[in-house]
């Protein structure tokens, strides 16, 4: 049975009904993916993640604050070697 139904137009959009929406936790700005399985289209949110949370994956702990002048020095012997 249908979830819902939309309409396309004349310039081939549609509008994702409030129900679809919110079940798949999208809004203004979201992406979705359209995928071929078989004889149907599946239609997915896409980037459930922002580049923070990639951010955050990747390097979970905050480097250590440095002042200025212990940057210029690090960029010095960088320099050096």
């Amino acid at each position: 049975m249908a979830i819902a139904h939309s309409k396309l137009t004349a310039q081939g959009q549609i509008s994702v009904p409030a129900e679809v929406r919110r079940k798949l936790g999208i809004g203004p700005g979201s992406i979705l993916e359209w995928d071929e399985d078989g004889e149907k289209i599946v239609v997915r949110r896409v980037g459930r993640y922002t580049s923070e949370d990639v951010h955050r994956a990747l390097f979970p702990t905050p480097p250590t604050p440095r002042t200025l002048a212990e940057m210029k020095e690090g960029v010095r012997r960088y320099m050096k070697a």
